[in-house]
């Protein structure tokens, strides 16, 4: 599943990946410890029952990471040359253990280096679903990439 190129990509055009993803318990207990992240939200069940949720929420970091990480295998493997900036990240609803989540991404810009002539700067704006059809995290990512007469 290789990446695209610089030169690869139109303006306006849209990736509907196809890995999806059901979150567990293991990864959001991973995600939590490897960020020291203390909220008992993420940890601990008998105090999120009593919240407006009633239950636990996944970490948004897990939900941030998981849906670059599934956009990366149809935009940039292989022809990053580097990510630029991560913008706009937004959680507009909770994740919960057993949700599954899909990932889509646009193309939202495009132009040519001023600094390297053999690359690129796209900028994606991913979107990341769960299996009601609500948006669950969207950010805009400004990546370098590899021209394909430069690889």
């Amino acid at each position: 599943m290789p990446g695209k190129f610089f030169d690869q990509f139109e303006i306006g055009e849209v990736i509907a990946h196809p890995i999806t993803r059901t979150v567990t318990e293991t990864d959001n207990l991973l995600m939590t410890a490897l960020t020291h992240n203390a909220q008992p939200l993420h940890l601990d069940a008998e105090a999120a029952k009593d919240t407006e949720f009633g239950q636990i929420l996944v970490n948004s970091c897990f939900t941030f990471s998981l849906m670059i990480g599934v956009s990366v295998g149809e935009t940039t493997v292989g022809t990053l040359v580097a990510n630029l900036g991560f913008n706009d990240v937004v959680f507009p609803k909770p994740v919960f253990i057993g949700d599954t989540l899909t990932t889509r991404t646009e193309v939202i810009d495009k132009r040519e280096s001023k600094s390297r002539p053999n690359a690129g700067i796209v900028t994606f704006k991913h979107s990341c679903s769960n299996q009601r059809g609500e948006t669950v995290a969207t950010c805009t990512r400004t990546t370098m990439l590899k021209k394909s007469d430069a690889a």
